[in-house]
């Protein structure tokens, strides 16, 4: 078949990675280049629903692409499939601006662009009068638009150090996603006043290193049940951030480690029932006297790194006592009420450092360890699952609130230096029922004050001081 500048029907391909939306675009494109044994370029690549897509004009490339199918591992050690089907022309390349269009939109750019600054200011571009007047009209959701605007960028302003997109009616930032190969130095980005729905959207462009965002008037903007949030999810994307929306973010919340032997036992040491039992009772006991003390910032190093915690609160709309729940409703993630998905997703709190962060803020407690029920669920020598129930009641200097329930669900796995820590922290929270509340810290658990605690000898203390010290406790709760 005779091929064109724009190739027919037959010259192209589309290649398809399922579920590709999962990975970076840089990774994922170096990942397939290096295992190709035919060099191609890719064509107009960009994310639909949960796939990943480009195209290459190349049957020799295309036929090698098939090959490299479920050769390519992901962090997971999973497999990628890669599917190459013919195609029709791409729609950046059957919807080229002609070159006339091309010169006066690089003409106009170049008016929008502040060398000093290197800065490129396309705001409300399709509205452009340069443009109209020359009967063009640029629309930023178009991939042959974006794909016009980014080729001028690199041929250019290749040292383009700031971005302005405000508004341009952006719901979607596939076309946008290429900037992050085109002007890889952009670190000040503003897409204010778009149309842009989910926060997902910024895993499309965040290779950029980016220092300042600006998102404020995006419907994403809402879907947040708070600001500390908002800025936690989007520092996910953007970890070197330091302005958004025009305002400077605090530091991150940096929390010093404590190693926690006890919380982290090696894996050979639980073998047999009542070892298993002893190792349960022993994790929550030093889990909750840290839990209930003044500073529960000794629980980072309990989590793995990549650790998750999600919190519930059983919901009942008549219950009057309800209100009394709100300090955990904000981080409710109850499936039956939270609806948007995007939201699921971000009260799912992940990294040892969001989880304890977390756990920070929630009320000061005490919990009846005697009314602990225990359910060993699943024990291997990489991993251990179990579950409490019990009660609680929130503490407030000398005062003592309601008493409430709850049921955790922990898993904790082998790491690398064969100990085990916590990956999966399930929190269930709801009001006690009539009985848990009569029977509740029948049996006195001492406060611990030093007022309180019977004076102990030298060697005593130095004793308490050694287990404070390897542990993390404070001195009143070891002494306990």
């Amino acid at each position: 078949m005779e091929n064109t500048q724009d190739g027919t029907l037959g010259d192209w391909f589309k290649i398809t990675v399922p579920y590709g939306i999962k990975y970076d675009k840089t990774w994922l494109m170096n990942s397939i280049q290096s295992h190709c044994s035919v060099p191609f370029t890719p064509v107009d690549f960009h994310y639909v629903k949960h796939l990943a897509q480009f195209f290459v004009q190349d049957a020799s490339a295309a036929s090698a692409l098939k090959d490299v199918s479920y050769k390519i591992c992901d962090e997971q050690n999973q497999k990628i499939p890669i599917f190459v089907n013919t195609s029709a022309v791409p729609y950046s390349v059957c919807n080229k601006l002609e070159p006339e269009k091309m010169e006066q939109l690089k003409l106009t750019i170049s008016k929008r662009y502040d060398v000093s600054q290197k800065a490129l200011d396309l705001h409300k571009i399709r509205f452009d009068p340069d443009l109209l007047g020359h009967g063009i009209i640029i629309v930023l959701n178009r991939r042959n638009c974006m794909t016009a605007i980014l080729e001028i960028i690199k041929k250019n302003f290749p040292e383009l150090l700031s971005l302005n997109l405000c508004k341009n009616k952006l719901y979607k930032l596939d076309c946008v996603s290429e900037i992050t190969q085109v002007a890889p130095r952009v670190n000040i980005l503003n897409l204010s006043k778009n149309e842009l729905k989910s926060a997902c959207e910024l895993d499309k462009i965040k290779g950029l290193k980016l220092e300042e965002l600006w998102l404020k008037g995006n419907p994403l903007c809402d879907t947040f049940p708070d600001q500390p949030t908002y800025i936690s999810v989007i520092r996910k994307c953007f970890p070197n951030l330091l302005r958004l929306d025009g305002e400077d973010l605090p530091p991150p919340t940096v929390i010093d480690i404590v190693d926690m032997d006890i919380i982290k036992p090696c894996k050979e040491s639980y073998k047999g029932p009542e070892t298993l039992k002893n190792l349960v009772s022993q994790f929550l006991l030093q889990y909750y006297l840290i839990y209930d003390s003044e500073d529960r910032r000794s629980l980072l190093s309990a989590y793995h790194e990549e650790a998750c915690f999600s919190l519930t609160v059983l919901f009942n709309s008549e219950d009057p006592a309800l209100s009394s729940l709100c300090e955990y409703l904000k981080d409710n993630r109850n499936m039956k009420k939270v609806k948007d998905p995007d939201l699921r997703v971000q009260l799912l709190k992940r990294t040892n450092h969001d989880i304890v962060s977390t756990l920070c803020v929630l009320p000061k407690t005490q919990h009846d360890l005697n009314s602990y029920v225990i359910d060993l669920c699943v024990h291997t020598e990489m991993m251990l699952c179990f579950s409490v129930s019990g009660v609680f009641k929130e503490v407030e200097g000398n005062s003592q609130g309601p008493v409430y329930a709850f049921t955790r669900t922990f898993i904790l796995s082998s790491g690398s230096d064969s100990s085990l820590c916590i990956v999966n922290d399930i929190l269930t929270v709801g009001n006690a029922g009539t009985k848990e509340i009569q029977t509740a810290f029948s049996i006195p658990v001492p406060t611990p004050t030093f007022g309180s605690l019977p004076t102990l000898s030298t060697e005593q203390q130095e004793m308490v001081q050694a287990f404070s010290t390897q542990s993390g406790i404070s001195l009143q709760w070891s002494q306990k």
